[in-house]
C-alpha cells in the first residue's frame, strides 16, 4: 500500500462514506468551495490506477467503489506515522499524545481501562478466554 495526496485521501474518506458513487456524487459531498468536476474525476482516475478504487460501467458513465478498506488504510497510516515518528514504539506515540494533550492521571486511567476492554473483547471473540 502507498501513501495517499491529501486530494486523494478525501475523495477517499468520501468514497468510504458513500461505498459506492458516481463522481457527481462524490463532488456533492465535498464542503465548499467545491472542486472542479474535472477535478475530482481525475483524482478519481489516479485513485484507479493506485489500486484504491473500481469501477462499475454503465455505458460512457463509471460508478466508483473502494478497493481498499478505512480500516486497513488506517492502519497502514498508523504504522507508517509510528515508524516515521515514533521509532515504531507504540509506547512512544501514546506518550507524545499524553504530553500534548496534556493527558492526566484520570485520562490514563480510562485509557488503560479501554485498551483492557478491548483486548478481552478480542480473546473473547478469538474463544482464548
Amino acid at each position: 500500500m502507498i501513501e495517499l495526496t491529501k486530494a486523494e485521501e478525501q475523495v477517499m474518506q468520501i468514497l468510504w462514506e458513500l461505498e459506492k458513487g458516481f463522481v457527481k456524487d462524490i463532488l456533492e459531498k465535498f464542503p465548499t468551495p467545491k472542486p472542479a468536476y474535472n477535478t475530482v474525476s481525475t483524482i478519481v482516475r489516479i485513485l484507479e490506477k493506485k489500486g484504491f478504487v473500481s469501477y462499475t460501467a454503465y455505458g460512457k458513465t463509471h460508478e466508483y467503489y473502494p478497493l481498499i478498506s478505512k480500516d486497513s488504510y488506517k492502519s497502514f497510516t498508523l504504522k507508517s506515522i509510528m515508524a516515521g515518528y515514533f521509532n515504531g514504539s507504540f509506547i512512544n506515540l501514546v506518550s507524545f499524545f499524553a504530553k500534548e494533550n496534556k493527558l492526566d492521571t484520570k485520562d490514563m486511567e480510562e485509557l488503560l481501562r479501554y485498551i483492557s476492554e478491548e483486548e478481552n473483547n478480542s480473546k473473547t471473540q478469538d474463544g482464548n478466554d
